[in-house]
């Protein structure tokens, strides 16, 4: 009987840990770790300093250019994704809070959604926002920062 439970409790669990939105991207939360995979496969970084859960701005981003295929294609294949998350109505735990805050600092971020481009050794190629450009747009103009 506890084996059923535990079963069926993973079962609730699941779209929680894993990704609840259908997001096919992996999305790292660790700079470092980032940076490690980057410089092993001579990638840029993508930086998403967001507030998935309050920012309209964040979210819009979201909905019109990250969710879609024309970005979700390049950045798969291009970039090393990092989503640095300021959650307000959602759990975090408190550890991944004061990372977040250390990095916010560190790239003096001042607003959300804030992208960073880095290249695979860490130095800063450029540094966006939201942009009312279509998916293939916003493609083109984080290439403008890369090349």
């Amino acid at each position: 009987m506890k084996k059923i439970a535990m079963i069926a409790m993973l079962a609730l669990l699941l779209p929680v840990l894993g990704n609840a939105a259908g997001d096919p991207l992996n999305w790292y939360t660790d700079l470092d770790q980032a940076k490690t995979i980057a410089q092993k496969e001579n990638k840029p970084l993508f930086l998403f300093f967001t507030g998935s859960d309050w920012c309209i701005w964040c979210k819009r981003l979201n909905a019109q250019v990250l969710s879609q295929p024309a970005f979700q294609d390049y950045a798969g294949k291009e970039l090393v994704l990092v989503k640095i998350d300021f959650l307000k109505f959602s759990q975090q735990d408190q550890k991944q809070k004061e990372y977040n805050s250390v990095l916010a600092r560190q790239y003096q971020v001042q607003g959300f959604p804030t992208i960073i481009l880095l290249n695979s050794q860490g130095n800063i190629l450029g540094r966006t926002s939201y942009q009312d450009l279509s998916p293939e747009g916003y493609v083109e103009h984080l290439k403008a920062f890369i090349k």
